[in-house]
């Protein structure tokens, strides 16, 4: 088997992982320098929220620095990593927000860049 296309490295998942706890600290403390750390700094990267679509860096750090700190607390219900050869992977979580019955769903593609793992794309959406 080609280790490039191998799913599930184990040291790629290990990786992969720690970036994401990292990610969900950061946004249960909002601690938006390391939330913008995370996400690649590219035109390219976009992020659809629940109630809004960023594209590009710039949008997804301006929303970022105007977001409530409240009320970011959450639960994760289940969560699927998945990494696809060493340099790409996936991060899939159902969440429920303290407080609430909605179960939300997040998904972002994570990629290896010079810098470490970043998000080049994510999706939030909650249940009706």
């Amino acid at each position: 088997m080609n280790p490039t296309l191998a799913i599930n490295l184990p040291e790629v998942l290990a990786e992969v992982s720690a970036a994401f706890a990292r990610y969900e600290d950061a946004l249960v403390h909002n601690k938006v320098e390391v939330l913008d750390e995370l996400f690649w700094n590219s035109p390219h990267t976009l992020r659809y929220g629940a109630t809004e679509n960023l594209y590009g860096y710039a949008a997804i750090q301006d929303f970022r620095a105007g977001r409530p700190s409240q009320g970011l607390a959450r639960s994760l219900l289940k969560t699927v990593i998945t990494s696809y050869g060493t340099d790409m992977a996936t991060a899939n979580v159902e969440f429920q927000r303290a407080g609430s019955a909605k179960t939300g769903r997040q998904s972002q593609t994570w990629m290896r860049t010079p810098e470490g793992w970043r998000v080049v794309a994510a999706h939030v959406s909650l249940l009706a």
